[in-house]
């Protein structure tokens, strides 16, 4: 009597069936079935109880039973993973994927180790502006560091990274000129210059010296800088001076970098009354190829405007009257 008892105390598994159906156009569909069953033996013969239809189950949950069934052991996320650190990334892809769009690691030159280091520390300007040295340090706080392998750099190599690109500045600001101010995307044929200055509080640069302030540090040392833009604002070229640099000097070194280093005639420079001086304006006839866009500085236009206008034009540096002979002063050069 014994051995006709049914057992069914066998193990529990997960079933996929699978099945086709062809119709009567003669596509061909294939279904699956998923049943959770349980194997036992009855007498000599092994039969399958179905314990529940799981086809309706998403994927993963079907996944989860097979996996329990075989033995794993299932825990929560938050129990099965410990944190042990974590570092800010979306601004670090955000601006990762700008600076790729724009080209610009091809533009600063061949992959190598020298150009990771000095794109880091353009990228770090964008993310968080400081000096070198806490650039350095703060590659390890976000994936930067990682993402460019250059976590654990020395400050020697980020001083030769710096060498390098300096090397590199020429042929850098050739290819923004060729993309920014080349006549076929730059129909106007116009560039921008203007002159800043920064203060300095080291005593080893050979460029500081005291000159006007822009900062308003009087009696620091500063050096200054001229940028050189496209009619949008887009920096083209950079230039970086003597402290106690005039506008107008700075404005011819623009000047020779547009007309010989770029190759470019036939453009109108543009700078404020400070910078393209009457002086200037002889220079810029004489070399010829060059045009320039400036205001008028008081005393010259002083006889061509009414009163009214006059009072305007102390009130605006770049009021003009429409009444204003403008056929004396060429806008071309």
């Amino acid at each position: 009597m014994m051995q006709h008892m049914v057992r069914r105390s066998g193990a529990m598994h997960v079933a996929r069936i699978k099945s086709s159906h062809v119709d009567k156009a003669g596509r061909r569909r294939d279904y699956q079935s998923v049943y959770l069953r349980r194997s036992f033996r009855d007498g000599g013969t092994v039969k399958h109880q179905q314990l529940a239809n799981l086809s309706a189950l998403p994927e993963a949950a079907i996944s989860a039973i097979e996996a329990v069934l075989s033995g794993a052991t299932m825990v929560a996320a938050g129990d099965a993973v410990r944190i042990e650190s974590s570092l800010p990334h979306g601004h670090v892809a955000a601006v990762h994927t700008m600076a790729r769009t724009l080209g610009l690691p091809a533009l600063l030159g061949p992959p190598c180790r020298a150009r990771d280091l000095a794109y880091g520390l353009i990228v770090s300007r964008v993310l968080r502006p400081g000096s070198k040295l806490s650039t350095l340090t703060g590659w390890a706080d976000t994936t930067l560091g990682a993402d460019l392998g250059i976590t654990g750099a020395s400050s020697d190599e980020v001083y030769a990274a710096m060498d390098w690109l300096h090397q590199r500045q020429d042929h850098i600001e050739k290819q923004l000129a060729a993309r920014h101010l080349d006549h076929e995307v730059n129909p106007s044929r116009i560039a921008m210059f203007d002159l800043s200055s920064s203060w300095v509080t080291g005593r080893c640069c050979e460029l500081a010296a005291r000159g006007y302030s822009r900062d308003g540090k009087k009696g620091c040392p500063q050096i200054e800088y001229g940028l050189l833009t496209d009619p949008a604002g887009r920096p083209v070229a950079i230039r970086v001076f003597a402290g106690n640099t005039a506008d107008p000097t700075a404005f011819r070194a623009a000047v020779t970098t547009v007309k010989d280093r770029f190759g470019l005639t036939n453009m109108v420079m543009v700078g404020d009354r400070g910078m393209i001086t009457s002086a200037r304006i002889t220079a810029l006839k004489d070399l010829g190829g060059i045009g320039w866009l400036t205001a008028l500085r008081a005393p010259p236009s002083r006889p061509w405007l009414p009163m009214t206008d006059r009072c305007r034009c102390r009130c605006s540096m770049t009021t003009t009257s429409p009444r204003s002979p403008t056929p004396t002063i060429p806008a071309n050069g």
